[in-house]
């Protein structure tokens, strides 16, 4: 190699919107650390143009009880209208909400809690009864 390639790198540029001959300052809170702003319900559009209301962790739990009915055979495929069976898939989504059930214990409201443990307790006497015929 040559010593004009050894000598480069890449740059890095901060493209970050200030106001010119100003600074941008990071807002603390109190201890210290940065302030977390309040998060505002925005809309995320989709490929199609679609708009979509930002997820939210019902809305979370939701998609992905959708998820396990649909390799439950319950809910039939939105795209090829089919209702196929893979229970492996079905247990593997179960098993996602039980762990967020585990670790988000204590974390979320008297509502979402509520929702986690229902929605789970269906899926699973779903998924015993799909496995024992």
């Amino acid at each position: 190699m040559g010593n004009d390639e050894e000598k480069k790198g890449f740059t890095i540029r901060d493209r970050r919107v200030s106001s010119p001959g100003t600074e941008a300052a990071k807002p603390e809170g109190p201890e210290g650390g940065e302030k977390k702003e309040p998060r505002e319900q925005k809309e995320s559009p989709s490929p199609d143009g679609v708009a979509f209301p930002e997820i939210d962790f019902s809305s979370f739990v939701f998609s992905l009880s959708t998820s396990a009915l649909l390799h439950l055979g319950e809910v039939p495929d939105p795209v090829t209208r089919k209702t196929e069976k893979n229970l492996p898939l079905a247990k593997q989504t179960i098993d996602i909400l039980g762990m967020l059930e585990e670790k988000t214990r204590g974390n979320l409201t008297g509502d979402e809690a509520k929702l986690l443990e229902n929605l789970l307790a269906d899926l699973r006497w779903r998924y015993v009864r799909e496995v024992k015929g």
